[in-house]
């Protein structure tokens, strides 16, 4: 008995003292981190980002970004208020050419920069972000509508995050790796290497316009690449403030502001960038993505495409209700259900159908919705207006909870709102049930059986992300197995995408290949095998048997036959029987 109170105590104290020697680690490292030196810089505020800030000629009725009599510019304007916000340059083709080249040239001396030195840029980068967030938020929020807290969400915390988990694992992600010699090169060491690609391109749509032009340029710099943003036309008032972000912080480290270059412009624009990089990510519709592949099959431009999803929870009977209905919200309503990984079909258990229906129409009944910038909010505009899903939908049969139109904010009248909806009676021939909403409307379907919230979670031909609510975790487990989708959440939904260890993407129309994560790092990499001699103090090399050079004698065949048996045989007996042909071989050149 005590020789095994001893042995867990020494267990223990092994156990204790691997903790404290992690925490150690982690505490020295934060410890050096904070006393190097970070970059600094300012960026000048724009002043329409300012709280109750007016333009001086009053809000008009903009129904395009477009400007028929000037091809050559973007009308910019807030959604939330209709309020003008001026307008921003088209880049040509000619231009986009132009600035890939420069990258290209900034690229090439970036590339021989340390993991270190583009830690420090990034560092310099993140330590900005967080001083200044609240002015990154109102900048979003004038450009897109959204509201402040939902900027603060989608914006801010999914890019620190990045930053963080790309500052601490990015080397190890793209350090060279080792890998296993095999059976006949145990001689050599064979390896991985990470090299970057040069000038990655990215297309990115408008929901988040700081997140999504910063995340894949923070992969793009670590791993040594230059990176060519064309920002949603939709948004281009802010790529001028996202630009001068970037650029004093390329600056403020020393590197070229030609590296990182965010352009505004419409599909020419975006078709001479797929033209021109090296590689291309695209963050838009499945119709969009399927034209930017096909053009980037001319010049067999890889591309990554993430194009949205029909994302559902499966809340069983056994699940954490309070959690998940309180949870719901957020996964749903989140920038006004602008998100391309954003709840829109809760499948529930018929058990719980009547009570989530009734208290979520009596939360929704309290949300407020209006100009962030200007009023107390919780939901905010809407960026690109269209309601044919939903009137679609209950020509068909659905039926309207709450909300289900247009509303118009008696402080802006010009602003783009609809109000925040839940929608029952939906089947999976509706459109509305296929395609992609963008909105702030919620379905809910009921099940009876396991399999059939599946079917139901499976029904959609986007395959992006799901959520499983039950307290049996191995349920959980196996019904997200079933599930076609990129990825998939026990008990939670969406939070994937805060753990930027994994990768991020879909399956089906949803989209092809992953950022974020190990896998979405090495994507901005050409993977370079690579081999080295492992005994070259010793002089070994790669030297063939005399019997195999040429001219090949006779025995060459069977000595080679012989060779492969020793090596490969599964049976031990077959293999000694190899070995015994391939002396005999060496010795008298023949069998």
């Amino acid at each position: 008995m005590v020789v095994i109170e001893l042995n867990v105590l020494a267990a223990f104290y092994v156990l204790g003292s691997v903790v404290a020697i992690y925490a150690i680690k982690r505490i020295a490292k934060a410890l050096v981190l904070c006393v190097q030196p970070i970059p600094k810089f300012f960026v000048v505020p724009p002043k329409e980002a300012d709280f109750g800030w007016k333009p001086s000629k009053g809000p008009t009725q903009i129904s395009s970004v477009r400007d028929p009599k000037n091809p050559a510019k973007i009308i910019c304007y807030d959604p939330a208020t209709g309020y003008s916000l001026g307008e921003r340059d088209i880049v040509s083709p000619e231009q986009v050419k132009s600035i890939v080249d420069k990258a290209r040239i900034a690229q090439q001396i970036y590339a021989t920069t340390t993991f270190e030195q583009r830690r420090t840029l990034l560092r310099s980068l993140l330590d900005w972000i967080v001083d200044n967030q609240d002015l990154i938020c109102r900048v979003a929020t004038r450009d897109s509508g959204k509201s402040l807290i939902d900027g603060n969400f989608g914006e801010i915390l999914t890019t620190c995050e990045k930053l963080r988990w790309t500052i601490q694992h990015g080397e190890n992600a793209l350090r060279s790796e080792v890998r296993e010699p095999g059976m006949v090169m145990v001689h050599k060491i064979p390896r991985v290497d990470y090299l970057p690609i040069g000038v990655m391109g990215c297309i990115v749509s408008w929901n988040y316009p700081f997140h999504n032009v910063f995340g894949p340029v923070v992969s793009a710099l670590m791993a040594g690449n230059a990176c060519v943003v064309k920002c949603s036309e939709q948004v281009a008032w802010s790529t001028t403030f996202w630009q001068s972000i970037i650029s004093a912080a390329l600056t403020a480290n020393n590197i070229s502001e030609d590296l990182v270059v965010f352009m505004n412009g419409f599909g020419e624009t975006g078709q001479a960038l797929v033209d021109a990089a090296d590689k291309i990510t695209f963050i838009g519709s499945p119709g969009v993505g399927k034209i930017i592949m096909k053009q980037a099959s001319h010049t067999l431009t890889p591309v990554i495409l993430e194009l949205g999803g029909k994302d559902c929870a499966l809340v069983f009977d056994d699940c954490d209700y309070e959690q998940f209905r309180h949870n719901s919200m957020r996964y749903s309503f989140q920038n006004s259900g602008q998100n391309c990984a954003g709840l829109e079909r809760v499948i529930i258990h018929e058990s719980l159908y009547d009570r989530y229906i009734s208290d979520t129409i009596e939360t929704i009944r309290k949300l407020r919705v209006g100009a962030s910038l200007h009023e107390e909010v919780d939901c905010g505009a809407i960026t690109m207006f269209s309601q044919s899903l939903v009137d679609d939908a209950i020509k068909m049969g659905a039926k309207v909870q709450i909300g289900g139109s247009t509303y118009k904010n008696p402080n802006f009248p010009y602003g783009q709102y609809f109000t925040p909806t839940l929608l029952t009676g939906i089947t999976t021939k509706m459109r509305i049930s296929q395609e992609e909403i963008f909105g702030p409307v919620l379905m809910v379907m009921k099940f009876k059986t396991e399999e059939e919230a599946i079917a139901l979670a499976n029904s959609s031909p986007f395959g992006l992300g799901s959520g499983v609510f039950t307290l049996d975790i191995q349920k959980g487990e196996r019904v997200a197995r079933k599930l076609r989708v990129g990825f998939s959440n026990i008990n939670d939904f969406g939070v994937n995408y805060l753990c930027q260890g994994l990768p991020f993407a879909g399956v089906g129309i949803s989209g092809i290949d992953r950022f974020a994560g190990v896998e979405g790092l090495r994507g901005n990499c050409h993977p370079r095998a690579m081999t080295s001699d492992r005994f070259n103090f010793m002089g070994v090399r790669t030297t063939l048997p005399q019997l195999l050079h040429y001219p090949i004698v006779p025995a060459g065949k069977e000595f080679q036959e012989s060779l492969i048996q020793m090596l490969f045989a599964l049976n031990p007996v077959s293999r000694v029987i190899g070995l015994m042909r391939v002396a005999k071989i060496s010795i008298l050149g023949h069998a």
